[in-house]
């Protein structure tokens, strides 16, 4: 692999240490149809020359080195003409289908995450008419017994109710919280999607 395709990378363990990582990186590059995972910038500028629309020059083969040694791993578009672009990516991966396959499972992971969420929501706001039992910890804020500075501490609040959903149910609680004189108004509540609300639905008659 060609030595001026390694980044340096500072890392910065132990503070009175200091260690350099190499990574050595191949660049693939698409322009609309036309794509290619190369080893060297001179692979790279061969191929952007086969391309008609494309003038490669010295600025921009340095520019490709520059890209290439900064350690940011960021995607970068040069302008052919008009709206028309090509991307340059920075890769480990050493063929195309590697690269491919990596993206794919990302869209895979991403695509589920997002389901998941979907699926949480749905039950959040499912009509399931019952009692439900919940905890809701929440940030309330309180007075220093010293500085009498005001400070936020985690407060658990359990509470047995009856509700139409998982949403009605922490709609209620924080209603009453925020009700409660003994509450300062400035104290923050958790998302009803968060670990600090939890709830188990008891039935019908509780």
């Amino acid at each position: 692999m060609s030595e001026e395709l390694c980044t340096f990378v500072p890392f910065f363990g132990k503070p009175e240490l200091l260690y350099y990582f190499i990574f050595f990186m191949n660049l693939y590059i698409r322009y609309f149809q036309n794509e290619i995972l190369v080893k060297s910038v001179e692979e790279a500028c061969d191929f952007l020359s086969s391309i008609p629309d494309i003038k490669v020059d010295d600025a921009l083969a340095n520019d490709l080195r520059r890209f290439l040694a900064d350690p940011a791993m960021y995607p970068k578009r040069y302008k052919v003409k008009g709206k028309s672009y090509f991307i340059v990516i920075k890769t480990p991966f050493e063929t195309i289908k590697e690269f491919q396959d990596e993206g794919a499972a990302k869209r895979e992971g991403r695509e589920l995450r997002q389901a998941e969420r979907r699926d949480r929501i749905d039950h959040i706001t499912r009509l399931r008419v019952g009692w439900y039992e919940a905890c809701l910890t929440f940030k309330r804020v309180v007075s220093h017994p010293t500085t009498q500075k005001f400070m936020y501490c985690d407060t658990p609040f359990r509470a047995r109710l009856k509700a139409t959903s998982v949403q009605d149910c922490y709609n209620r609680i924080v209603d009453h919280l925020r009700a409660r004189r003994d509450v300062d108004p400035r104290s923050q509540f958790p998302s009803v999607k968060g670990r600090n609300f939890e709830y188990t639905f008891l039935g019908m008659e509780g």
